[in-house]
């Protein structure tokens, strides 16, 4: 359809009116709420209730559940395939270097060199494994901590409302703007064995034993926070 000559000028002017009419009924709200407000007597302030504070080391509390140590342990023997790979990779490569170094003037410059860039080659490739690796299992203790760290924050919501708290400061972080809290106040095992409990997840047997080279235990992901609800 072909447009008229003076369409542009009717848009503008279109413009100019809806910015005007919007403008009148952000002000003729305004003195609605304004004329509201005035009319509306004033709230009684709500009593004041008395502070009880709590503290918990809420990483600690996930990684040292029933479950997550089960999963964590779960996780462990997931890798250690890849973790033996690396080894085997890791143990070439120096073995390679010693038959070198032990060769010594013996080579020719060409050999040597050739040598050289086999260990180089293969060292870049161990390299790149490894970091695949670290940041496969990374990511994996990540969404396993993330998922478990929902339903223990449950356990915590209910543990300081049925102890009267009204405020829990998460103590796990490095920044933790807490110096000192007395004993009392940590609600982290309570937590822990409030969270077995409702999970019925088994302890794991004290003959248990983490690969060579890993933490018995598992550690909560770096900058890992309670979750929000």
């Amino acid at each position: 359809m072909k447009e008229c000559g003076h369409t542009p000028g009717l848009l503008k002017e279109f413009s100019i009116q809806m910015t005007r009419t919007f403008g009148f009924a952000v002000l003729l709200a305004s003195a609605f709420t304004l004329t509201a407000a005035a009319q509306t007597p004033a709230a009684a302030a709500a009593p004041a209730i008395p502070a009880k504070v709590a503290v918990i080391a809420f990483q600690v509390a996930v990684a040292q559940t029933n479950e997550g140590q089960r999963d964590f342990s779960d996780l462990q023997k997931k890798f250690e395939p890849k973790r033996t790979t690396l080894k085997s990779q890791s143990d070439e490569i120096d073995n390679l270097k010693k038959q070198l170094q032990a060769a010594g003037e013996k080579l020719s410059p060409a050999e040597s060199a050739a040598r050289t860039k086999t260990i180089d080659d293969k060292t870049k490739q161990l390299q790149r494994a490894a970091e695949d690796a670290q940041n496969d299992f990374q990511t994996e203790v990540q969404e396993m901590y993330n998922t478990l760290a929902s339903k223990v924050y449950e356990v915590v919501s209910s543990v300081a409302k049925d102890s009267g708290y009204t405020l829990v400061i998460d103590v796990s972080q490095q920044q933790s703007p807490v110096l000192w809290a007395a004993d009392s106040t940590n609600i982290t095992q309570a937590v822990v064995d409030g969270y077995n409990t409702k999970s019925g997840v088994p302890a794991p047997p004290a003959s248990a034993k983490a690969p060579a080279g890993t933490p018995a235990k598992p550690a909560a992901p770096a900058g890992s926070t309670a979750p929000k609800k």
